[in-house]
């Protein structure tokens, strides 16, 4: 059971290379503008076909390559929700949720209703999509992807078509709608917080390649490739250069550490988890990194101050950021010597 990808696309100037088993309900297809998300669903979908490759879904072979199998998007039993929703303007919105239906009106009628109390659209039935807000459109192209009870809900950005301020209290509406839906959900986004609050696995795509396919906590928690780190919000990033066995250099910081293990060589990088990185006047090591710092930055946010710090007998390397919430900060004393202390806890190895 489940979704399982294995395909190949070769356009003029990119390739698409994924592979991926879904493991869990909610999957999250991540990646940056240009990655090939949006084609692998359209590939899952049918609606471009690969070069080569495999999709099944719930063991029902949708693409076969070798074996010449291509099931028509129609027969896939696939809910899409598209970026832009594609509600056709010159239909109602319950001629939009029931344009996929073949059948007798009364036979389609129950159906119907039941998506219109389920979405909230109660009066909207007889309205054009120009009249509704962008949630009401983004509720009645989903109520259209889930009318003929799919194996499988596919959404393209689906927040991209919204203006910001809608945007996290449709992220949330929209959530709530989907764990009525007990059936696999799986979301293209680029959006990090989208796809750590959604999603159970998700699909790292990078340059058309996928690269990692696991747990979306244990993704976030270790992100393993730089191109990972970078997307998923890690500032602190530095190339590390082996000095002995156990001895490691942060090169951008001029921080040298010793370690317990040697590390395997394929790793080039550190990154460094900015809310587990703590500041004070305290000079004394309990078996992490400390080093002098210099402070150039301290930006007040809503319940945190971000600051950026500099190593202080490396001034011309690169500054380091950290987060330092508000009852903290009363206690540093910015006039004194401040010391950057960095727990194992604190530093997560790149390839």
């Amino acid at each position: 059971m489940g979704l399982e990808v294995g395909i190949r696309k070769r356009l003029k100037g990119f390739s698409l290379d994924v592979s991926f088993k879904n493991q869990g309900l909610h999957l999250g297809i991540f990646g940056a503008s240009g990655s090939g998300k949006s084609m692998t669903l359209k590939c899952i979908a049918g609606i471009i076909d690969p070069d080569e490759g495999r999709i099944v879904l719930n063991d029902k072979v949708l693409f076969d390559s070798e074996r010449n199998i291509n099931i028509k998007p129609q027969k896939r039993n696939i809910g899409y929700l598209f970026q832009n929703y594609a509600l056709f303007p010159h239909l109602t919105v319950e001629d939009n949720i029931t344009i996929s239906l073949n059948g007798k009106k009364e036979d389609i009628k129950p159906k119907l209703e039941e998506m219109i109390k389920l979405f909230k659209l109660e009066g909207l039935e007889r309205k054009y999509p120009k009249q509704l807000s962008g949630g009401q459109q983004q509720r009645v192209a989903l109520a259209r992807a889930i009318i003929k009870n799919p194996d499988i809900l596919v959404l393209d950005e689906p927040f991209s078509a919204l203006d910001s301020h809608l945007k996290e209290s449709l992220e949330v509406e929209l959530f709530e709608l989907l764990k009525t839906y007990n059936k696999e959900v799986v979301l293209v986004t680029h959006n990090r917080e989208e796809v750590y609050k959604f999603c159970d696995y998700m699909v790292f795509l990078d340059e058309g390649k996928s690269i990692i396919n696991e747990n979306t906590k244990e993704i976030f928690n270790s992100p393993k490739y730089y191109s990972v780190s970078k997307l998923l919000g890690y500032n602190n990033i530095s190339e590390i250069q082996y000095l002995t066995n156990n001895t490691l250099k942060a090169t951008k910081w001029g921080i040298s550490y010793k370690i317990e293990t040697k590390l395997n060589d394929e790793f080039s990088f550190i990154a460094l988890r900015d809310n587990e990185l703590i500041l004070n006047n305290v000079p004394i090591s309990h078996g992490e990194i400390v080093i002098e710092v210099a402070v150039l930055d301290v930006i007040e946010s809503i319940n945190h101050y971000d600051l950026l710090v500099k190593n202080a007998s490396f001034i011309q390397g690169d500054s380091i950021s950290l987060k330092v919430d508000k009852n903290t900060i009363e206690n540093i004393n910015f006039k004194e010597n401040l010391f950057l202390h960095i727990a194992n806890e604190a530093i997560v190895y790149l390839k």
